[in-house]
């Protein structure tokens, strides 16, 4: 009985997780090479986009995006592939 317990929980716990897409800052794109990325492939708004652009350049990385791990690794494969430097936390 309490195998099934914790196996449930367990279940629960990864129907639960949540991955983070974060943004890292470099030296070698454009504010609006970042703000259109975020705008085409994160479905930010303009605005939302640009606030995350100048978090990322004054602390040098900004949490673009949160949801489930296989959609996160999708969306850091494309930024990648747009010359961004991200990662799935």
């Amino acid at each position: 009985m309490q195998t099934d317990l914790k196996d449930k929980t367990e279940q629960k716990e990864k129907e639960t997780d949540i991955s983070v897409l974060v943004l890292y800052n470099d030296d070698v794109n454009s504010f609006e090479h970042v703000i259109a990325c975020l705008v085409g492939i994160c479905g930010h708004s303009s605005h939302q986009a640009e606030q995350c652009a100048m978090i990322v350049h004054n602390s040098g990385k900004c949490k673009v995006k949160s949801g489930g791990l296989d959609e996160m690794i999708k969306m850091a494969e494309r930024l990648i592939d747009n010359d961004l430097t991200v990662e799935v936390v």
